[in-house]
């Protein structure tokens, strides 16, 4: 891959990360999850054939097409989300993140025999911001796009490692899997406020 390509997936993946964290609308969410889900296809092409990567992206656009579903059928009133609510915390928050995403990759690129310096930057830095998402909420929905991006940027990590069938198969079940166990979690938190109102 061309530096130009692979800073530019980094580029990508670092636009949806934050935009994930600063979206209040679930559309936006998905979208960007969608388009998470395009710079983790890139990253793991360098490893695997375009038949692995594919499972990947399509898994990661299921998801998202499960949970988008899901949230369709709900009330329009926006839940209310966890402290911090500031977006200018959240902006500082994803930089500090960045920045120590930034500062690990080289290390990460030797333990991993020169996995590519994008692979471990974007699997690094999908890792933290999924991380930092999941600290600062406490939506359903929003709970298992942060674990999506967690699993993802493994995903691209583990990518570098192992190149088995087997395992792509079983990462797009685990994810399919998470998404339907937060879908779940989403219908019955509705229900639970349906009830006590």
């Amino acid at each position: 891959m061309s530096p130009f390509l692979s800073w530019a997936v980094i580029l990508l993946i670092t636009a949806t990360s934050v935009g994930i964290l600063l979206a209040r609308d679930w559309r936006w969410l998905i979208i960007f999850l969608s388009a998470q889900y395009v710079g983790v296809f890139i990253l793991t092409l360098q490893h695997w054939t375009l038949g692995m990567a594919t499972v990947k992206v399509i898994a990661g656009w299921m998801g998202a097409a499960i949970l988008g579903m899901t949230r369709t059928n709900m009330d329009e009133e926006e839940i209310t989300d966890s402290l911090p609510q500031g977006r200018s915390f959240r902006l500082v928050a994803a930089g500090v993140v960045g920045l120590i995403a930034a500062s690990g990759a080289a290390r990460v690129d030797a333990i991993l025999a020169d996995a590519g310096l994008a692979v471990a930057a974007g699997g690094l830095l999908l890792i933290a911001m999924g991380a930092l998402h999941l600290g600062v909420t406490d939506q359903p929905m929003r709970v298992t796009v942060g674990l999506m991006t967690v699993l993802a940027g493994f995903e691209v990590l583990y990518s570098a490692v192992e190149t088995s069938v087997l395992v792509a198969a079983l990462l797009a079940v685990i994810n399919l899997g998470l998404t339907l166990a937060g879908s779940y979690l989403m219908i019955a938190a509705n229900a639970r406020e349906a009830e006590s109102t």
